[in-house]
């Protein structure tokens, strides 16, 4: 008389988490640095397995269909009691399984396209006239040259050995930035002479020459 071997409904479901863990792939591999964090991954994935193993017997059953899901429900009840032994995070499932127990890759991440800036190009700087002041507005002639004041009074004007009586000339003191506009009345030997009016205008006090001078024709 032949004995049969009956197995525990305990041992039964280990051996289900066995065959579960085999059907879908997973297999729990301590290596790495942190044992338990592979373990608790491997744990992930057989509950993860299972669920989709249960999804797809529900959205296709058959005859066999609810016996199956019930074992499966008990294993992994039973993968949750060894998630919380391990200190895992009971009920966590595994990431990219699909019905069957399959496991699918994720999907890649697609980087948009990164746009380049556009490059804007600086606007073209004003070149001022040529032989003229920084802001154009007049011709600098004398360059380098000293202005200093001949007597004469009556309204600001200037003295020049280099340009006619009429021409408008425009003297600015570079040491304080001031400047007077006027027009020569007389002639000289210098470049330009400023007459008393015309020097207060521009002078610094106590000073009889402005060594600093921008000298520019204007019109």
């Amino acid at each position: 008389m032949s004995r049969k071997k009956t197995l525990s409904r305990k041992k039964k479901i280990s051996l289900l988490v066995g065959a579960a863990a085999l059907v879908g792939g997973t297999a729990v591999v301590m290596t790495g640095t942190s044992q338990a964090s592979v373990a608790c991954d491997g744990f992930a994935t057989a509950l993860g397995n299972n669920e989709a193993f249960i999804a797809g017997q529900r959205s296709a059953p058959d005859a066999q269909s609810e016996a199956r899901i019930a074992n499966r429900v008990a294993v992994i009840e039973q993968i949750k009691v060894q998630q919380k032994a391990s200190g895992c995070r009971v009920g966590e499932g595994g990431k990219g399984v699909v019905a069957g127990g399959a496991v699918q890759a994720p999907p890649a991440v697609k980087t948009p396209p990164v746009k380049a800036a556009p490059v804007k190009t600086p606007p073209a700087q004003q070149q001022p006239a040529a032989g003229g002041a920084g802001n154009g507005a007049g011709q600098v002639v004398c360059p380098g040259s000293t202005v200093t004041l001949f007597n004469e009074e009556g309204a600001p004007g200037a003295s020049s050995g280099q340009f006619p009586i009429g021409t408008t000339l425009r003297v600015t003191n570079l040491d304080n930035s001031k400047s007077t506009t006027v027009k020569v009345t007389s002639t000289s030997a210098s470049c330009v002479l400023l007459n008393n009016a015309a020097f207060e205008q521009v002078r610094e006090p106590g000073k009889f020459l402005i060594r600093k001078a921008r000298i520019e024709r204007v019109g």
